[in-house]
């Protein structure tokens, strides 16, 4: 009798995606449980594959209600991979299976699917209910198009709607593989978005040893040609080693209205700049010797890129002061690429000294590096192409993943603040 009892019950148990199964990458959704025994103790879980095949999972355990109910939006988990009440914590706070993994889905056609389930806390942890949530990169009627166009390669997404809409250029990594989940979300959200990389990708070099500034002027030439632009310049949307690259071409080239850098550097890095053939910064190096081995199998690298404010560096220092676009600059506290929060100190110090108020900052206290759009989950650690080892990003995965709902809000209304649309440009286009 108590088995079929139990078996009754548990055949009643309801697991609920409000208030879709299927919504943007960048949505939250809201987990609910029913049909439990009053006051009952459960897991509730989370499991999902990346384009690698690289399995990530979390577990939270959470005590229903009266009524035998749970409800992600009010009710706290108890332990697990995160406590207290967090609504999109069992996303956030997945885990690789195998160590210094990033969560990676690079193309935007591929959806991010997780599965939720419930199960008993006691025993074998018998699963209860079970949902899908598939959350696409790629709004519905956003067409997505391959550029192959002179010496550009990348991707380009347009909204639906004949516009007129602001445009962004982006530069999400330097080389290598195209990832285009914050280019196809930012026109899902009503912008022209052009994604691309300087080498390593299609048919482009697989190393360089300078980067040139001419190739990202030919971008925003060909991001007006674009007969949905509406905008009357380009915004600018990178992180990390693109950040400076970003600064680079707000400073040196027109037509560029607003640009955001997150977690990136106050200098030029890495790679000798050249505009029209001639040098016009050097390269603030790195000394990898400075790398400081951890238990974890992850290295730490904050030290390791040369003081930019030293003397002998200041010819590596962007002159931002130059730049007649406004700038958005996000920090995070806890980053252990490299000192972020005082490169972006040192920027806001800058342009204070020349009398510029084209600027806003913010900073994130127990964020890492890889502020991306939210609700992926969080990355500790994973491997650095420059150090060529794994490294650890920083940040705590509660913090971080506050930090990333907060700046994709502020992105979005920066952009459109400051990227200013002519719909009679747009009209002659068309």
């Amino acid at each position: 009798i108590y088995a079929f009892t139990k078996q009754r019950m548990s055949s009643q148990v309801r697991l609920r995606l409000l208030p879709s199964a299927r919504c943007l990458f960048d949505e939250p959704i809201q987990v609910k449980v029913s049909g439990l025994r009053s006051r009952q103790v459960v897991a509730l879980r989370a499991r999902s594959t990346d384009e690698r095949g690289v399995v990530f999972s979390s577990s939270a355990t959470y005590r229903a209600d009266g009524s035998g109910k749970i409800d992600l939006v009010s009710d706290p988990s108890l332990s697990g991979s995160y406590v207290g009440v967090e609504p999109m914590g069992l996303l956030w706070s997945m885990r690789p299976d195998t160590l210094h993994k990033k969560f990676q889905i690079k193309n935007s056609l591929n959806p991010h699917v997780v599965r939720f389930s419930v199960h008993e806390e006691e025993g074998e942890g018998r699963m209860l209910a079970e949902a899908t949530n598939e959350r696409i990169l790629i709004g519905d009627g956003v067409i997505r198009r391959p550029v192959k166009e002179g010496n550009i390669r990348g991707v380009l997404f347009t909204p639906p709607g004949r516009g007129p809409f602001p445009a962004v250029l982006e530069l999400y990594i330097l080389g290598g593989a195209l990832s285009e989940k914050r280019a196809s979300l930012l026109a899902s959200r009503g912008f022209v978005v052009l994604s691309v990389v300087a080498y390593g990708h299609d048919d482009m070099p697989r190393n360089i040893k300078e980067l040139h500034l001419d190739y990202f002027e030919e971008q925003l030439m060909l991001h007006f040609s674009f007969p949905q632009v509406g905008s009357k310049g380009v915004g600018v949307l990178t992180i990390s080693k693109t950040g400076d690259v970003a600064l680079s071409i707000a400073s040196y080239l027109p037509d560029v209205e607003a640009t955001v850098w997150i977690n990136g550097c106050c200098a030029n890095t890495a790679l000798p700049l050249y505009y029209k053939k001639s040098q016009i910064l050097p390269a603030l190096m790195f000394d990898l010797s400075k790398m400081i081995p951890t238990e974890s199998g992850a290295n730490m690298v904050k030290n390791v890129l040369h003081n930019p404010l030293a003397e002998e560096n200041k010819a590596t220092l962007v002159p931002i002061e130059q730049a007649k676009g406004r700038f958005l600059f996000a920090a995070a506290e806890d980053d252990l690429n490299w000192d972020t929060k005082a490169y972006m100190d040192e920027m806001v110090e800058r342009l204070k000294h020349h009398g510029k108020e084209n600027f806003e900052s913010v900073s994130y206290p127990g964020a890492g590096h890889y502020l991306e759009p939210p609700y992926g989950p969080y990355c500790p650690s994973s491997f650095h192409w420059l150090a060529c080892k794994a490294v650890l990003w920083g940040g705590g995965a509660q913090s971080h993943a506050a930090a990333e709902v907060h700046l994709w809000k502020k992105i979005q209304e920066f952009f459109r603040a400051h990227l200013s649309v002519d719909a009679a440009q747009t009209i002659a286009k068309l």
